[in-house]
């Protein structure tokens, strides 16, 4: 269900924190109703007072995540490698800080804002990987990669489906990933919180199924994004190797608390009995994906479109109006909130992110609106 401008501001307060005159197509939440199984487990928990610690180890969670990536992928983690975290970047950082050596972390750019620096947090250097900002199908530069690792990097954080390309990698493709990687004994972290929300015409295949690549990788994946459910706080690492289990193990719980009980609940109602809404949800999108099309070239015949093969996030090149700062111009000209490109891959000019998890009347509106600042 659409939620109306006002359902959305009270229930999205960070994306619908804007003047009333402002659409906003920015930050990655849906302008959808929570899939009422999902809202009615974490209704029923809240009744039941469900509001202490989790458990440590949630096996209920990882048996739900483990069949569901079955379902849904032709692949899944035996039960034990899943464990909780508190959010998808926060795996990340946990992966990077305890199973990865100290050289520098490989970033291909543009990539998710939230995840620039990460490899300053965690005490290493970060190694942009630079893809060109154009509207090709983007892929990684392996030999760019071999020779980042080949200079001491030791980590790659792979965003698979990516944020903001809109890829999906190829078995072909991830299978060359890990070639290059372990020819230099290096890591790779794989975010796949994504990976629900691929489209028609894209399959998403996990790192950790690919073969020969248990013993260097971890994935981190979440029902967060897919159920619209960020703000409950859980997401699952999956550690397929026994070795770098015990290594998470035996650190200190503050590595990593702080998941919510809810947040389980929800996670568990999504991957037990989530299917028909996410379905429907895939449906809706691919439907604004050829809207999208549709309102671009009629509209905006210049702005260059990557192929969106999964996520809601679209990626608009929009230089050929002139314009160095489009979402500064889309802001002030348009009212309309979306993504600067340069916080995705930093001195770039005239690409933005845009949110396309909206009604079709919005998503129209927002085009027209864009037309008019860019034009």
């Amino acid at each position: 269900m659409d939620l109306t401008d006002e359902e959305a501001r009270r229930a999205l307060p960070l994306k619908w924190g804007v003047p009333d005159d402002v659409i906003p197509a920015w930050v990655a939440e849906m302008d959808y109703a929570v899939d009422p199984v999902v809202l009615g487990a974490v209704q029923r928990a809240l009744a039941d007072g469900i509001t202490g610690y989790p458990l440590a180890r949630d096996e209920a969670l990882a048996t739900s995540y483990a069949a569901w990536a079955g379902r849904h992928f032709g692949w899944a983690p035996e039960p034990e490698a899943v464990q909780a975290v508190v959010d998808v970047t926060a795996g990340v950082r946990l992966a990077i800080d305890v199973l990865s050596g100290p050289g520098g972390v490989v970033f291909p750019t543009p990539g998710y804002n939230a995840q620039h620096r990460l490899a300053e947090v965690t005490g290493r250097t970060e190694h942009l990987l630079e893809v060109p900002t154009s509207a090709d199908r983007c892929e990684i530069d392996l030999d760019a990669l071999d020779r980042l690792l080949a200079k001491g990097a030791q980590t790659l954080l792979l965003t698979q489906p990516h944020n903001p390309w809109g890829r999906v990698f190829t078995r072909a493709e991830l299978e060359g990933v890990r070639d290059v990687v372990v020819r230099h004994g290096a890591r790779v972290v794989s975010d796949e919180i994504h990976a629900p929300l691929v489209l028609p015409g894209a399959e998403h295949v996990s790192y950790l199924s690919i073969e020969g690549t248990h013993d260097h990788a971890v994935a981190v994946v979440a029902a967060s994004k897919a159920f619209n459910t960020a703000g409950l706080r859980c997401a699952q690492l999956v550690v397929p190797s026994a070795a770098d289990r015990e290594l998470l193990a035996a650190e200190p719980m503050s590595r990593n608390d702080s998941w919510s009980p809810l947040g389980v609940v929800a996670a568990r109602a999504a991957y037990d009995h989530g299917d028909p809404w996410l379905a429907s949800l895939v449906e809706r999108l691919d439907q604004q994906r050829a809207l999208l099309g549709e309102l671009l070239a009629a509209h905006l015949p210049e702005v260059r479109m990557r192929p969106l093969e999964a996520t809601y996030l679209a990626w608009l090149d929009a230089s050929a109006y002139g314009h160095d700062d489009a979402a500064a111009a889309a802001l002030d000209r348009g009212r309309v909130m979306v993504s600067p490109g340069a916080s995705y891959a930093p001195g770039t000019t005239g690409q933005v992110r845009l949110n396309i998890a909206t009604s079709a009347d919005r998503l129209t509106e927002i085009v027209e609106r864009l037309a008019k600042a860019w034009r």
